[in-house]
Protein backbone atom coordinates (compact mmCIF):
# COMPACT_ATOMS: atom_id res chain seq x y z
CA UNK A 1 0.00 0.00 0.00
CA UNK A 2 1.40 3.12 -1.11
CA UNK A 3 1.80 5.94 1.80
CA UNK A 4 -0.78 8.88 0.97
CA UNK A 5 1.12 12.20 1.00
CA UNK A 6 -1.83 13.77 2.91
CA UNK A 7 -3.59 13.38 6.29
CA UNK A 8 -5.48 15.28 8.55
CA UNK A 9 -4.71 16.82 12.02
CA UNK A 10 -7.51 15.19 13.45
CA UNK A 11 -10.31 13.07 12.40
CA UNK A 12 -13.22 13.73 14.62
CA UNK A 13 -16.22 16.33 15.13
CA UNK A 14 -18.72 17.41 17.56
CA UNK A 15 -22.27 18.72 16.54
CA UNK A 16 -21.13 21.98 18.86
CA UNK A 17 -17.49 22.01 16.92
CA UNK A 18 -18.08 21.07 13.86
CA UNK A 19 -14.03 21.86 12.20
CA UNK A 20 -12.70 18.86 11.93
CA UNK A 21 -8.88 19.97 11.14
CA UNK A 22 -6.39 20.93 8.32
CA UNK A 23 -5.22 19.06 5.69
CA UNK A 24 -1.70 18.69 6.05
CA UNK A 25 1.47 16.82 4.22
CA UNK A 26 2.36 13.21 5.87
CA UNK A 27 6.41 14.17 5.35
CA UNK A 28 7.73 16.60 7.21
CA UNK A 29 9.01 19.92 5.09
CA UNK A 30 6.87 18.67 2.31
CA UNK A 31 4.34 21.31 1.22
CA UNK A 32 0.83 20.40 0.97
CA UNK A 33 -0.36 20.00 -2.78
CA UNK A 34 -3.40 21.52 -3.96
CA UNK A 35 -6.45 19.68 -2.75
CA UNK A 36 -9.72 19.79 -3.43
CA UNK A 37 -12.98 18.01 -1.74
CA UNK A 38 -15.12 15.26 -4.16
CA UNK A 39 -18.09 16.53 -5.60
CA UNK A 40 -19.71 13.75 -3.56
CA UNK A 41 -17.67 14.87 -0.76
CA UNK A 42 -19.08 18.82 -1.30
CA UNK A 43 -22.22 17.46 -0.48
CA UNK A 44 -21.25 16.81 3.32
CA UNK A 45 -17.76 19.26 4.15
CA UNK A 46 -16.24 22.48 3.60
CA UNK A 47 -12.71 23.01 2.45
CA UNK A 48 -11.56 26.42 3.17
CA UNK A 49 -8.49 28.66 1.82
CA UNK A 50 -6.30 27.52 4.66
CA UNK A 51 -7.30 23.68 4.11
CA UNK A 52 -9.14 23.25 7.25
CA UNK A 53 -11.97 20.81 7.04
CA UNK A 54 -15.52 21.46 8.24
CA UNK A 55 -18.19 19.35 8.21
CA UNK A 56 -21.52 21.26 6.80
CA UNK A 57 -24.73 21.61 9.71
CA UNK A 58 -27.24 19.34 7.48
CA UNK A 59 -24.21 16.16 7.17
CA UNK A 60 -23.49 16.78 10.79
CA UNK A 61 -27.13 16.48 11.85
CA UNK A 62 -27.78 13.16 10.48
CA UNK A 63 -28.69 11.14 13.35
CA UNK A 64 -28.10 7.48 12.44
CA UNK A 65 -24.24 8.73 11.14
CA UNK A 66 -21.54 7.55 13.08
CA UNK A 67 -18.81 8.58 10.75
CA UNK A 68 -18.90 10.52 7.59
CA UNK A 69 -16.16 9.86 4.61
CA UNK A 70 -14.34 12.45 3.20
CA UNK A 71 -12.60 11.89 -0.43
CA UNK A 72 -9.90 14.94 -1.19
CA UNK A 73 -8.20 14.62 -4.55
CA UNK A 74 -4.89 15.89 -4.58
CA UNK A 75 -2.20 15.53 -7.40
CA UNK A 76 -4.89 13.87 -9.66
CA UNK A 77 -5.47 11.12 -7.05
CA UNK A 78 -8.27 10.35 -4.05
CA UNK A 79 -7.80 9.84 -0.63
CA UNK A 80 -10.51 8.73 1.40
CA UNK A 81 -11.06 9.31 5.18
CA UNK A 82 -13.41 8.41 7.84
CA UNK A 83 -14.22 11.23 10.27
CA UNK A 84 -15.90 10.31 13.44
CA UNK A 85 -18.86 11.80 14.72
CA UNK A 86 -16.93 11.88 18.44
CA UNK A 87 -19.34 10.53 21.03
CA UNK A 88 -16.60 8.60 23.12
CA UNK A 89 -17.03 8.52 26.34
CA UNK A 90 -15.20 10.22 28.97
CA UNK A 91 -14.84 8.52 31.80
CA UNK A 92 -11.33 7.66 32.43
CA UNK A 93 -11.58 3.62 32.39
CA UNK A 94 -9.98 1.46 29.73
CA UNK A 95 -9.87 -1.96 29.99
CA UNK A 96 -6.54 -3.83 29.89
CA UNK A 97 -6.75 -6.20 27.28
CA UNK A 98 -10.56 -5.46 26.74
CA UNK A 99 -13.04 -6.43 29.65
CA UNK A 100 -12.40 -10.18 30.47
CA UNK A 101 -11.40 -10.75 34.21
CA UNK A 102 -15.18 -10.61 35.03
CA UNK A 103 -17.05 -11.75 32.41
CA UNK A 104 -15.36 -14.92 31.17
CA UNK A 105 -13.98 -13.49 27.66
CA UNK A 106 -10.16 -14.41 26.80
CA UNK A 107 -8.09 -11.85 26.98
CA UNK A 108 -7.35 -9.41 23.65
CA UNK A 109 -10.48 -11.58 22.26
CA UNK A 110 -13.17 -9.43 19.95
CA UNK A 111 -15.43 -11.07 22.81
CA UNK A 112 -13.63 -9.08 25.05
CA UNK A 113 -13.44 -6.18 23.24
CA UNK A 114 -17.33 -6.22 22.54
CA UNK A 115 -17.53 -6.12 26.91
CA UNK A 116 -15.65 -3.27 27.11
CA UNK A 117 -17.63 -1.34 24.81
CA UNK A 118 -21.15 -2.33 26.62
CA UNK A 119 -19.89 -1.45 30.05
CA UNK A 120 -18.73 1.93 28.62
CA UNK A 121 -15.55 2.12 28.74
CA UNK A 122 -13.57 5.15 27.36
CA UNK A 123 -10.91 2.68 25.94
CA UNK A 124 -10.23 -0.96 25.41
CA UNK A 125 -6.54 -2.07 25.22
CA UNK A 126 -5.31 -4.57 23.04
CA UNK A 127 -1.71 -6.10 21.85
CA UNK A 128 -0.57 -6.79 18.28
CA UNK A 129 2.19 -8.74 17.21
CA UNK A 130 3.70 -9.67 13.23
CA UNK A 131 3.42 -13.32 11.81
CA UNK A 132 6.12 -14.34 9.96
CA UNK A 133 4.98 -13.57 7.16
CA UNK A 134 3.68 -10.36 8.26
CA UNK A 135 0.23 -10.99 9.01
CA UNK A 136 -0.87 -8.41 11.81
CA UNK A 137 -2.53 -10.62 14.85
CA UNK A 138 -4.40 -9.30 18.51
CA UNK A 139 -2.45 -11.15 21.62
CA UNK A 140 -0.44 -10.17 24.80
CA UNK A 141 2.33 -12.84 24.77
CA UNK A 142 4.71 -13.21 21.89
CA UNK A 143 4.00 -17.04 22.36
CA UNK A 144 0.71 -18.53 21.89
CA UNK A 145 -0.61 -22.51 22.40
CA UNK A 146 3.46 -23.24 22.09
CA UNK A 147 3.97 -21.23 18.71
CA UNK A 148 6.33 -18.25 18.23
CA UNK A 149 3.94 -15.75 16.66
CA UNK A 150 6.84 -13.70 14.73
CA UNK A 151 8.24 -17.25 13.69
CA UNK A 152 4.89 -18.37 12.44
CA UNK A 153 3.04 -18.19 9.06
CA UNK A 154 -0.88 -16.96 9.19
CA UNK A 155 -2.28 -19.80 8.29
CA UNK A 156 -0.94 -21.81 11.00
CA UNK A 157 -2.00 -19.02 13.11
CA UNK A 158 -5.26 -18.62 12.05
CA UNK A 159 -5.88 -22.00 12.96
CA UNK A 160 -5.95 -21.10 16.87
CA UNK A 161 -8.74 -20.84 18.61
CA UNK A 162 -9.22 -18.98 21.96
CA UNK A 163 -10.99 -20.69 24.72
CA UNK A 164 -14.61 -18.74 24.19
CA UNK A 165 -14.14 -20.64 19.88
CA UNK A 166 -13.02 -17.44 18.68
CA UNK A 167 -10.02 -18.01 16.51
CA UNK A 168 -7.15 -15.82 17.27
CA UNK A 169 -7.94 -12.27 15.89
CA UNK A 170 -6.33 -10.25 13.16
CA UNK A 171 -5.92 -6.71 13.92
CA UNK A 172 -8.50 -5.92 10.70
CA UNK A 173 -11.03 -8.32 12.41
CA UNK A 174 -10.38 -6.29 15.41
CA UNK A 175 -10.66 -3.00 13.99
CA UNK A 176 -13.81 -4.00 12.03
CA UNK A 177 -15.01 -4.67 15.46
CA UNK A 178 -14.37 -1.64 17.05
CA UNK A 179 -15.70 0.58 13.84
CA UNK A 180 -19.06 -0.39 14.68
CA UNK A 181 -19.44 1.80 17.11
CA UNK A 182 -18.12 5.49 18.22
CA UNK A 183 -18.15 5.44 22.18
CA UNK A 184 -15.07 3.42 23.17
CA UNK A 185 -11.66 4.06 21.71
CA UNK A 186 -9.38 1.42 20.83
CA UNK A 187 -5.86 1.68 22.52
CA UNK A 188 -3.39 -0.45 20.11
CA UNK A 189 -0.55 -1.55 21.95
CA UNK A 190 2.82 -2.42 19.19
CA UNK A 191 4.57 -4.79 21.35
CA UNK A 192 8.50 -4.74 20.41
CA UNK A 193 9.84 -7.38 18.23
CA UNK A 194 11.30 -10.42 20.31
CA UNK A 195 13.58 -10.72 17.00
CA UNK A 196 14.99 -6.96 16.07
CA UNK A 197 14.73 -3.50 16.33
CA UNK A 198 14.50 -3.45 12.82
CA UNK A 199 11.41 -6.01 12.95
CA UNK A 200 9.71 -3.85 15.25
CA UNK A 201 10.07 -0.83 13.00
CA UNK A 202 8.74 -3.19 10.13
CA UNK A 203 5.50 -3.93 12.69
CA UNK A 204 4.73 -0.37 12.95
CA UNK A 205 4.55 0.36 9.76
CA UNK A 206 2.35 -2.29 8.77
CA UNK A 207 0.29 -1.19 11.54
CA UNK A 208 -0.20 2.17 10.22
CA UNK A 209 -0.59 0.80 6.95
CA UNK A 210 -3.70 -1.24 8.06
CA UNK A 211 -5.18 1.48 10.20
CA UNK A 212 -5.12 4.05 7.60
CA UNK A 213 -6.33 0.87 5.14
CA UNK A 214 -9.24 0.48 7.44
CA UNK A 215 -9.92 4.80 7.85
CA UNK A 216 -9.42 3.87 11.66
CA UNK A 217 -7.25 7.01 13.06
CA UNK A 218 -10.52 8.57 14.53
CA UNK A 219 -10.87 5.64 16.74
CA UNK A 220 -7.13 4.57 17.38
CA UNK A 221 -4.27 5.61 20.24
CA UNK A 222 -1.27 3.86 19.71
CA UNK A 223 0.80 2.64 22.76
CA UNK A 224 4.04 1.03 23.08
CA UNK A 225 7.54 0.48 25.10
CA UNK A 226 9.64 0.57 22.56
CA UNK A 227 9.94 4.59 21.60
CA UNK A 228 11.55 4.40 18.21
CA UNK A 229 8.11 2.32 17.07
CA UNK A 230 6.25 5.30 18.94
CA UNK A 231 8.60 7.45 16.29
CA UNK A 232 7.77 5.25 13.60
CA UNK A 233 3.90 6.06 13.64
CA UNK A 234 4.62 9.85 14.22
CA UNK A 235 6.34 9.15 11.26
CA UNK A 236 4.09 8.00 9.35
CA UNK A 237 0.82 9.65 10.94
CA UNK A 238 1.76 12.52 12.13
CA UNK A 239 -1.13 13.65 14.21
CA UNK A 240 -1.41 10.14 15.76
CA UNK A 241 -2.05 9.98 19.31
CA UNK A 242 0.72 7.95 20.82
CA UNK A 243 1.53 7.67 24.55
CA UNK A 244 5.04 5.74 25.66
CA UNK A 245 5.03 2.93 28.24
CA UNK A 246 8.36 2.55 29.29
CA UNK A 247 8.30 5.29 32.13
CA UNK A 248 11.60 6.39 32.07
CA UNK A 249 11.35 9.44 30.17
CA UNK A 250 10.51 12.88 32.20
CA UNK A 251 7.29 14.84 30.95
CA UNK A 252 9.26 17.24 29.23
CA UNK A 253 11.12 14.84 26.82
CA UNK A 254 7.94 13.56 25.76
CA UNK A 255 6.65 16.99 25.13
CA UNK A 256 9.81 17.69 23.11
CA UNK A 257 9.05 14.69 21.04
CA UNK A 258 5.74 15.28 20.48
CA UNK A 259 3.92 12.27 21.78
CA UNK A 260 0.61 12.62 23.40
CA UNK A 261 1.04 11.19 26.60
CA UNK A 262 2.36 8.88 29.30
CA UNK A 263 0.80 5.80 30.19
CA UNK A 264 3.51 4.56 32.71
CA UNK A 265 3.16 1.86 35.39
CA UNK A 266 1.38 2.82 38.79
CA UNK A 267 4.56 2.43 40.77
CA UNK A 268 6.34 5.05 38.27
CA UNK A 269 3.75 7.51 38.77
CA UNK A 270 3.70 6.82 42.42
CA UNK A 271 7.70 7.74 42.65
CA UNK A 272 6.87 10.78 40.51
CA UNK A 273 3.72 12.24 41.30
CA UNK A 274 5.04 15.13 40.44
CA UNK A 275 4.78 14.26 36.97
CA UNK A 276 1.27 14.32 36.45
CA UNK A 277 0.83 18.70 36.48
CA UNK A 278 3.81 18.76 34.77
CA UNK A 279 2.24 16.78 31.95
CA UNK A 280 -1.01 18.54 32.00
CA UNK A 281 0.76 21.76 31.53
CA UNK A 282 2.68 20.31 28.90
CA UNK A 283 -0.70 19.30 27.83
CA UNK A 284 -0.05 15.93 27.66
CA UNK A 285 -1.88 13.32 29.31
CA UNK A 286 -1.90 10.80 31.94
CA UNK A 287 -2.15 7.16 31.97
CA UNK A 288 -1.85 4.57 34.25
CA UNK A 289 -1.37 0.50 34.44
CA UNK A 290 -2.65 -1.62 35.50
CA UNK A 291 -4.48 -0.60 38.25
CA UNK A 292 -6.52 -3.31 39.82
CA UNK A 293 -5.97 -1.41 44.00
CA UNK A 294 -9.20 0.17 44.69
CA UNK A 295 -7.16 2.79 46.88
CA UNK A 296 -4.55 3.24 44.01
CA UNK A 297 -7.75 4.42 42.06
CA UNK A 298 -8.88 6.77 44.45
CA UNK A 299 -5.44 8.59 44.63
CA UNK A 300 -4.88 8.61 41.31
CA UNK A 301 -8.73 9.65 40.70
CA UNK A 302 -7.24 12.69 43.41
CA UNK A 303 -4.83 13.67 41.10
CA UNK A 304 -6.79 14.34 38.02
CA UNK A 305 -5.16 11.48 36.11
CA UNK A 306 -6.82 11.27 32.58
CA UNK A 307 -6.96 7.68 32.31
CA UNK A 308 -6.52 4.60 34.19
CA UNK A 309 -5.98 1.21 32.88
CA UNK A 310 -7.55 -1.89 35.12
CA UNK A 311 -8.45 -5.30 34.62
CA UNK A 312 -11.27 -3.82 37.10
CA UNK A 313 -13.50 -1.61 34.60
CA UNK A 314 -16.77 -2.47 36.35
CA UNK A 315 -14.69 -1.48 39.96
CA UNK A 316 -13.58 1.30 37.98
CA UNK A 317 -16.75 2.39 36.91
CA UNK A 318 -18.54 2.88 40.10
CA UNK A 319 -15.77 4.60 41.44
CA UNK A 320 -15.55 7.38 37.92
CA UNK A 321 -19.89 7.44 38.38
CA UNK A 322 -20.05 7.91 42.29
CA UNK A 323 -20.82 11.27 43.56
CA UNK A 324 -17.47 11.42 45.44
CA UNK A 325 -15.37 10.77 42.50
CA UNK A 326 -17.75 14.10 40.41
Amino acid sequence: MAQAPITLSNFSYTPQNLVVGKVMPVSKGAGTPQVKLSIESARLFELSKDKTLKVKKAAASTPQSQWLEVVLEAAGKQYSFRIVKDEFIKNKVIAHRGAWKNTGAPENSIGALQHAIRLGCTGSEFDVHMSVDSVLFVNHDHDIKGLHIEKTPAAELAEVKLPNGESLPTLEAYLNAGLNQNKTRLILEIKPSAISKERGQALAQKVVEMVQRQQAQGWVDYISFDYAILEKVLELEPSAHVSYLNGEKTPAQLAQDQMYGFDYHQSVVQKNPEWITEAHRLHLTVNVWTVNDPNIMDWLLERNADFITTNEPELLLQKVNSPKAK
